[in-house]
């Protein structure tokens, strides 16, 4: 059972939010400021919080950036992954994926079933690893990122969390760089 080791110690994750909107500011952005008072309130630290309009190129940039930054170990996003034609947020960041964490989509999508039915197939939620930082993908109301953040990543983003958790295998995200003399 997914249980929290009380024995082991709290982590701090320093983490990115991304907002992709072309109408939201900061002051209005109720998805961020859901997304960084969560994380704030589990004790993780916000690394940085912007804007980029529903442009891939922009979207792509930014994650880029951010995904190289040594003070950034996770950027989570929100808004453009419905099917209108500016939501473009899973074509601009599935390609740059190391890795995709089918997963991650697929629980999301099962949690957010018990809460909106069918609706859930609306969304594209997706998530990956980009230069060895977990990117996730969310949908842009405040309640799913409300429901991904609740039921899936302050588990996944807190060490103390069993049987498995993000944190604690951070460090190997980019073991295959090294592999075989590489590095």
């Amino acid at each position: 059972m997914a249980r929290i080791d009380e024995t082991r110690p709290f982590v701090p994750v320093k983490i990115a939010v991304l907002t992709v909107s072309d109408t939201r500011t900061l002051e209005d952005d109720k998805s961020g400021t859901t997304l960084s008072e969560r994380l704030l309130a589990a004790g993780h630290i916000l690394a940085e919080r912007t804007i980029v309009t529903d442009d891939a190129e922009k979207i792509r940039d930014r994650v880029l950036s951010w995904s190289k930054d040594p003070q950034i170990d996770v950027i989570i996003t929100t808004g453009g992954t419905g099917f209108t034609g500016r939501d473009v947020t899973p074509e601009a960041l599935e390609p740059i994926f190391e890795k995709r964490m089918d997963g991650f989509s697929e629980v999301f999508h099962r949690i957010s079933y018990d809460k909106i039915g069918t609706s859930t197939i609306q969304s594209r939620a997706t998530g990956g690893v980009v230069n060895a930082t977990f990117v996730f993908v969310l949908p842009g109301s405040p309640g799913a990122c409300r429901d991904a953040w609740d039921n899936i990543l302050q588990y996944q983003l807190d060490y103390r969390h069993m049987p498995c958790n993000f944190v604690e295998i951070m460090p190997r995200l980019d073991e295959h760089l090294t592999r075989g003399g590489k590095g």
